[in-house]
């Protein structure tokens, strides 16, 4: 009995954090309410304080889960014995898959920052500069290979990030070009972007690093 009642809570747990994620994608934290919540999940509003103290801890455990699950699934993905390049096409690759499979999650993270108390504000912040992290230890990688034109580390990640986060604030599914054409498409601007080179030793005659992409319609 206390296993059924252990996996009940689990499931119901799982429920208002996915309920409330639409919600607060929809409307804005500020906007929501716990009794909302408890409408949309179809149990009373006292139940929620069962699982989450206050609307707060729930969209921290909202943003803190997903950036645990963004850091899982990097370094999974990351083959950090691989080139600089073949790193960094890697990232932007995934970085784009992951974010576009998870809309609402991204939202919340960027646009609900203001949001969080300090003490969670500061903890988001660290899990957010770990992600950041890798990108730069790819781009000190290619300063060393020799492989990357970089002026400044720190905001070459700024902006690579700034601009393949961005592709969730503009994309369709139904749109002109497909997600897969689009990922190619911001591979090649990245890498143009640090004069990237194949050649581990820079040669600025070595071909890019990327092959030329052809672009055409979705059918």
């Amino acid at each position: 009995m206390a296993r059924i009642a252990g996996t009940l809570a689990i499931e119901t747990a799982a429920r208002i954090r996915a309920e409330s994620l639409i919600l607060f994608a929809r409307y804005g934290y500020a906007a929501v309410s716990m009794r909302q919540i408890a409408s949309a999940v179809g149990v009373m509003p006292g139940a929620l304080y069962h699982h989450y103290a206050t609307k707060q801890h729930l969209l921290m455990a909202l943003m803190e889960g997903h950036m645990h699950e963004l850091l899982a699934a990097w370094a999974q993905a990351d083959d950090t014995e691989a080139p600089a390049t073949v790193r960094l096409t890697n990232f932007v690759r995934f970085h784009i898959g992951y974010h576009l499979s998870r809309p609402d999650e991204v939202f919340l993270s960027y646009m609900e920052l203001r949001a969080l108390e300090t003490e969670n504000y500061v903890t988001l912040e660290g899990l957010r500069r770990t992600y950041e992290s890798g990108l730069k230890d790819i781009l000190e990688q290619g300063e060393r290979e020799a492989c990357f034109t970089l002026d400044d580390v720190h905001v070459t990640a700024m902006a690579i990030l700034a601009m393949l986060t961005g592709v969730n604030n503009w994309f369709k599914q139904s749109g002109r070009l497909s997600a897969d054409i689009i990922t190619d498409h911001y591979v090649a601007l990245t890498l143009h972007a640090i004069e990237a080179q194949a050649s581990p030793e820079g040669n600025k005659n070595a071909p890019p690093a990327f092959a030329p992409t052809i672009f055409t319609k979705r059918r």
